[in-house]
């Protein structure tokens, strides 16, 4: 085995255990998902087993990443996403993906129908930035109006549902954390007066 494929396997159980804590789950909830036992997981992580598709492929779903991102492959080719409009005909909706692979944190850009209000909840956590338009809000009991450049985010166990405010579409960006992971931003230190 050359030293570059060895460096790419040895990276792999490192990369698994950072995927894990980061979202917070033991080894016990990884292997309830994947079928995988917490044995064979711990010494994935330690590198003390070597990765195999039939591991990588289960821990690439639970982990919700693209295989290659698992084993670090390098970037190929056009590093741009090509925009695929789907029309959803029975509401009126037009989504966007803005993400090529189903990572933790999809992102889509939407145009929003009017339609009833319906509320929902699942698993998740959602934010939402409104580009054109208004966009109607409900949080269980509570109502709210946003206007272009304004930005909600909520936990998706809550009863919810959104679209446009009044008798015209509304235009989003809609981020979407399928097992509550949140949108994290980052910023430098700040000045001090």
């Amino acid at each position: 085995m050359d030293d570059e494929l060895s460096q790419i396997l040895d990276s792999i159980g490192p990369r698994l255990r950072a995927l894990r804590s980061d979202r917070g789950l033991t080894l016990e909830a990884v292997a309830e998902d994947t079928g995988i036992s917490v044995s064979t997981l711990s010494r994935l992580e330690s590198g003390k087993r070597r990765p195999t598709l039939d591991l990588l492929i289960p821990l690439a779903r639970t982990h919700r990443v693209a295989l290659d991102q698992l084993v670090a492959a390098p970037a190929t080719g056009d590093p741009r996403v090509h925009l695929r409009p789907r029309r959803r005909e029975r509401r009126g909706d037009v989504l966007v993906p803005l993400t090529q692979y189903p990572g933790r944190v999809q992102v889509f850009k939407q145009v929003l129908a009017p339609r009833e209000p319906r509320l929902v909840t699942h698993a998740g956590y959602e934010w939402l930035y409104v580009l054109a338009g208004e966009l109607r809000l409900l949080l269980g009991e509570r109502e709210f109006t946003l206007r272009p450049g304004e930005v909600a985010e909520f936990d998706t166990g809550e009863p919810h549902w959104f679209g446009p405010a009044g008798p015209n579409a509304v235009e989003i960006l809609h981020l979407f954390g399928p097992h509550g992971d949140q949108a994290v931003v980052r910023t430098g230190p700040s000045a001090t007066p």
